[in-house]
């Protein structure tokens, strides 16, 4: 099949030599970007003109959670994904805290077989590290690699056991993955659910202090010197946080990082007296200075990533008590109108940019097959209305869950269009149904 998008803005920072960003027509056929450049036409085909619009390469989300297998009443592999496609992005990489834990290589088959299945998007499973999620021993590697694990992660828990988190490393050294680290110190923590400061007292909620983070991203950074695995520090929070990692990179170290959006765009002030679960988090919020120094850090490369530690729950699990309610709030759909208009519209953030962060960097940090706007790269494009108006409502969301931490929200800047290998996922805003 042929595809012929007309006059578009393409950007791709790492097309060619110097980069693109030019209004063009693409041809894709096949599954495959065949020709870029002006005037051009096909005998055959779908033909869009996207005049106004914004094409990338595909943007990938590398910290999700699909919650199948055991938790298919918050999100199912197939609400997921229908909201990743819904919100600009050709991938997802869920994390392996389901029930029974992704934790060797036949649980990696059946995610993947199962999103073969019913997928809107590309699915690519992370590992755990070690089995149960229990951080006393370790998963089955090298039989999840096998499979088509793509990298490891006990998101959700820290490796609390410093010995077990260098065995951890020196495993996924061997199989040339990365090592995805939530870092949290359990000690340090204990049973605290906000940043622990002003708002916590203020509102008698059980503390989380900062240190509980910058602690543990300090022990894997020497865990990373000492064995030469890959670490990416998972959604960090604070300021000191981020000189950690921007020392490691000047050091030469293998050490990346993401950021939320909720982390970038709220702090512990919206955690009210009105006690609004969809604002627990973990990590939780922070300080308006942190967030200020995060979007500072993603500017100027020391943060890689933008991914959105999407966590939906059901409706009765959040509507709990603060304390007893779940972590986390949705991410896949907002993320991209959050970045456009948080941070793009306002000049902190160049297109170019958000391509590195959204699209580039997190497929290269997973070793996965990079996507680029030029010919013979595979077609999986995102293109951006950056003039759309997004209301932030319960009705707007594809995900099974809408527990946002933005509903209410009027944001401008919306995917409109996705196609992957080719074939339309997304249409004028409207996910294509299978």
């Amino acid at each position: 099949m042929s595809l012929l998008l007309k006059n578009v803005r393409a950007i791709d920072p790492a097309a060619g030599e110097t980069g693109l960003d030019a209004i063009v027509d693409i041809h894709v056929r096949h599954g495959e970007v065949i020709e870029i450049g002006p005037d051009l036409d096909v005998d055959a085909g779908e033909v869009h003109d996207l005049t106004g619009k914004v094409v990338v390469p595909g943007l990938v989300d590398m910290h999700v959670h699909l919650r199948e297998p055991g938790y298919e009443y918050k999100e199912t592999i197939e609400s997921g994904t229908r909201a990743a496609v819904h919100g600009g992005f050709t991938g997802v990489a869920p994390m392996a805290n389901t029930n029974p834990a992704i934790e060797d290589g036949t649980k990696v088959r059946g995610l993947i077989e199962k999103a073969d299945e019913s997928a809107f998007c590309h699915v690519y499973p992370v590992g755990a590290c070690t089995k149960r999620l229990m951080g006393t021993e370790l998963a089955e590697m090298g039989d999840m690699v096998a499979a088509g694990a793509v990298a490891f992660s006990d998101d959700g828990k820290g490796i609390q056991d410093a010995g077990m988190m260098r065995r951890v490393m020196d495993y996924a050294k061997m199989f040339g993955k990365v090592v995805m680290a939530h870092e949290q110190d359990d000690g340090l923590v204990g049973c605290g659910i906000v940043n622990e400061g002003p708002v916590s007292t203020k509102l008698g909620l059980v503390a989380w202090p900062a240190e509980g983070e910058e602690v543990m991203i300090a022990r894997d950074i020497a865990l990373c010197r000492l064995t030469g695995c890959a670490l990416h520090v998972q959604h960090i929070t604070t300021a000191r946080g981020v000189e950690l990692v921007r020392a490691a990179k000047k050091e030469g170290l293998p050490v990346t990082c993401e950021v939320t959006p909720h982390h970038l765009f709220l702090c512990e002030d919206d955690v009210t007296s009105s006690y609004d679960t969809n604002f627990k988090m973990n990590p939780p919020l922070r300080t308006k200075t942190d967030c200020i120094a995060l979007a500072d850090a993603l500017a100027d490369g020391t943060i890689d990533a933008i991914a959105t530690d999407h966590a939906p729950h059901a409706k009765h699990e959040k509507a709990r008590e603060f304390e007893l309610a779940p972590f986390g709030t949705t991410g896949l759909e907002t993320a991209l109108p959050l970045v456009l208009t948080g941070l793009v519209s306002t000049g902190k953030l160049s297109w170019e940019r958000l391509v590195e962060v959204m699209s580039i960097l997190p497929r290269q940090i997973l070793g996965i097959d990079p996507v680029s706007l030029q010919p013979g790269s595979m077609a999986d494009l995102t293109v951006i209305d950056p003039d759309r108006h997004v209301s932030v409502t319960a009705d707007w969301f594809e995900s099974a869950a809408d527990n946002s931490a933005f509903l209410g929200q009027e944001l401008i800047g919306c995917a409109t269009a996705v196609f992957i290998e080719g074939y339309a996922a997304l249409l004028d805003g409207e996910v294509v149904d299978q």
